[in-house]
């Protein structure tokens, strides 16, 4: 048995996530594609010399029908959001590159998993399930992952307290009706809201300044890649070493939280060799409910719009 991943877009996120997977599991081999056809031999060259350290993995560039005994096909191709650019405004831009990734892909005799970050995520998870035509846990987005991320950081440092003490989701949509699991959220294993400074007005700034935070990195150094390409890392780590995590992901919603739409939406989801083993219904209050609804609502709506024809 060999562990095989190939890579579709080499930008920032790509990039960084080869370089982090590449230092956190052991990896045969790894294909690099893009559309700029030297970057991904620079990339691999690059690479190389970090397998010393790592461990031998044949890295090189490479083409869709490389991914024909590939375990995961990860997709960070795509426009990236411009500053003021909502991740729903990259729809149309996105969609005819996700069409162009997917068929030839599955052509190849792809058997794996597809993993995707590129935006809006949600939407090109969906969309990238029902191209391909495979099983929903074959199809995994990065959700709210990174969005839960931000906002434990943001509570660590509010409470003075280590990042690994805060256990709080972003729920939703990867964007704009995402929403904090405040009600739930447990630090240092205490409910978040018994916490005398966490009154209403410093959790609002809190979900505030959560979502802010992608659009002032972009502002300031045109792109977040990062705690991304680590989600990424995390992720696709799991499924090739069958180990099971749970992470808040753009998983099918098949009746959870009420809703009946067929989409990806973004909650707690339990990962591992087999792709999605189950997803999980977070508890949420009747107001959080509300909003995981408006976010449904919202999804929805953009993918009645889209034409996959």
């Amino acid at each position: 048995m060999t562990n095989k991943v190939l890579l579709v877009g080499d930008g920032s996120v790509g990039s960084t996530f080869a370089n982090d997977l590449l230092q956190t599991t052991q990896v045969d081999e790894l294909v690099i594609c893009d559309v700029v056809k030297e970057r991904p031999v620079g990339d691999s060259l690059d690479l190389e010399d970090i397998t010393p350290f790592t461990g031998h993995t044949n890295i090189h560039a490479g083409e869709y029908a490389d991914a024909k005994d590939a375990d995961v096909v990860v997709i960070t191709a795509g426009i990236p959001r411009k500053p003021g650019e909502s991740r729903l405004d990259l729809v149309n831009k996105n969609v005819n590159i996700l069409k162009s990734i997917v068929s030839p892909v599955v052509a190849s005799g792809f058997k794996g998993i597809f993993v995707v970050s590129a935006n809006p995520v949600d939407i090109l998870t969906t969309l990238t399930q029902k191209l391909s035509g495979f099983p929903k846990s074959r199809v995994i987005g990065t959700g709210t992952s990174l969005d839960s991320a931000r906002l434990q950081v943001a509570l660590a440092k509010k409470l003075a307290v280590s990042v690994s003490a805060v256990n709080a989701y972003v729920l939703g949509e990867h964007g704009d009706t995402s929403f904090e699991n405040f009600d739930e959220a447990v630090v240092g294993g205490k409910a978040l809201k018994t916490y005398p400074s966490m009154t209403a007005p410093v959790l609002a700034k809190l979900e505030k300044d959560v979502r802010a935070k992608g659009g002032k990195i972009i502002a300031k150094k045109r792109a977040t890649f990062y705690g991304v390409a680590m989600m990424l890392a995390q992720i696709v780590s799991a499924i090739l070493t069958n180990r099971e995590i749970v992470l808040p992901l753009s998983a099918p919603i098949n009746g959870e939280y009420g809703i009946k739409s067929d989409l990806y939406l973004g909650t707690p989801t339990v990962i591992n060799g087999t792709g999605i083993a189950h997803v999980i219904e977070a508890k949420l209050s009747e107001n959080e409910h509300q909003k995981m609804l408006t976010s449904a609502d919202k999804m929805q709506e953009v993918l009645s719009g889209v034409n996959i024809d």
